[in-house]
């Protein structure tokens, strides 16, 4: 049987998936249609994958860095859990929750100081929303 953590982070990156899919498939379809107007178009993600996720400072310049992450959670119940990397290789530790609000989370942690430069996701978990970021990080 698969942890929690484990069966958290598949959610999570199934849910990118799938909001990278329809965001090509909206982009892919208004550059096929001439004329489409943007009134017309869907712009919300498919339910699931509502919640939006910010990372601040980012890019970050320092191993141990403070950041922010804030958002909301599209629908959802509230911000349950963040996820900086994978379990594997975690790139934010010391993850606290300070507001789990549904219409504006927030939460702190630190860049890990085994991180290079690159590029990185952060999930989020809001109760039935997902939402997923890039961290960028310039060490």
């Amino acid at each position: 049987m698969r942890s929690k953590s484990t069966r958290t982070v598949i959610g999570l990156a199934t849910a990118a998936g799938l909001v990278t899919a329809v965001s090509i498939g909206i982009a892919g379809g208004a550059s096929a249609a001439s004329g489409t107007s943007e009134a017309t178009m869907t712009t919300q993600p498919p339910k699931g994958a509502r919640a939006t996720v910010e990372v601040t400072p980012n890019p970050t310049s320092q191993r141990g860095q403070e950041v922010t992450i804030t958002g909301n959670c599209g629908g959802g119940t509230g911000l349950k859990s963040v996820l900086g990397g994978f379990p594997e290789h975690p790139a934010l530790e010391n993850i606290r929750i300070i507001d789990a609000g549904p219409d504006h989370f927030v939460a702190k942690a630190t860049v890990a100081q085994h991180i290079g430069n690159g590029v990185g996701p952060v999930f989020v978990d809001c109760g039935g929303e997902a939402g997923v970021t890039l961290l960028v990080t310039h060490v």
